[in-house]
């Protein structure tokens, strides 16, 4: 059906709303972080540079991409394997799973980080003092979001029938799990993948209070010294997520189209 003029206003309308929603106040930083000091004409970029030029903040940079690296790996590691095995071989637990998953969500992160706090001091005396260690309370961190995301990729393949065809042919476990299932669930995994380093790039709680310099805590510091280097640095962190997002669609859009070609 052919839709009417007036439902074609408003729907520019609508997207020219919600553009101007999200785009103006990311225009205004970028303005900001490319004003002279000083009220003085011109553009400049000393303040994007500034954050390959200051050592503090490039470290902090590479310690929440590495972050960000080691949590999406533990995450797959340890959570893809169980809600397999859960579903194939103790369905019985999947509520346990999926309240254990769950639970970080309802409690406050400051509530979790005084509770780990006398743990990390452990952590941080047996494994040093590096931000990289903040992996193991990131994994917790993303555990209800990346849950989700695989949970609905499974409900979506009759992981039972493929897993007993590739029993039948001889494979283990491993082989069922990694090479079987996994590559059926890839969108799922990749999904939570995307979640987990978004949440990453992006937490200030558990570093700040657990006093680890990452990237988010690196610019509410420079903040208070120069603000639109901090402004520069938060917008290159929402492109680089932006970046990523984009590059999670086109390739769940090839892998998409790789499937319908082989089932054709």
């Amino acid at each position: 059906m052919k839709a009417s003029p007036v439902s074609r206003v408003v729907r520019a309308v609508l997207l020219l709303a919600f553009a101007a929603y999200f785009f103006v106040p990311l225009l205004a930083m970028f303005d900001f972080s490319t004003q002279v000091r000083g009220s003085a004409p011109g553009r400049t970029w000393d303040n994007w540079t500034f954050m390959f030029r200051d050592e503090d903040l490039r470290s902090s940079i590479v310690a929440s991409l590495l972050l960000a690296l080691f949590t999406v790996v533990l995450m797959v590691a340890l959570l893809v394997p169980t809600m397999v095995w859960v579903r194939l071989r103790v369905p019985r637990a999947k509520g346990l799973i999926e309240f254990l998953c769950l639970l970080p969500l309802t409690i406050p992160a400051l509530v979790i980080v005084v509770g780990i706090g006398n743990v990390y001091s452990w952590v941080t005396y047996l494994l040093g003092d590096s931000a990289l260690v903040l992996t193991f309370a990131y994994v917790v961190l993303v555990l209800p979001y990346s849950f989700r995301a695989v949970d609905a990729s499974l409900s979506g393949i009759d992981a039972t029938t493929l897993s007993e065809a590739a029993r039948s042919l001889g494979a283990g476990w491993f082989t069922v799990i990694v090479r079987v299932i996994m590559p059926n669930i890839a969108g799922g995994i990749l999904g939570a993948a995307f979640i987990s380093v978004a949440l990453v790039l992006g937490e200030y709680v558990f570093a700040s209070l657990l006093r680890f310099d990452t990237l988010p805590v690196a610019m509410a510091a420079l903040y208070k010294s120069n603000g639109p280097a901090a402004m520069a640095a938060a917008l290159a962190s929402m492109l680089l997520v932006s970046v990523l997002l984009v590059g999670l669609t086109f390739l769940s859009r090839d892998r998409h189209r790789r499937n319908q070609g082989v089932s054709s």
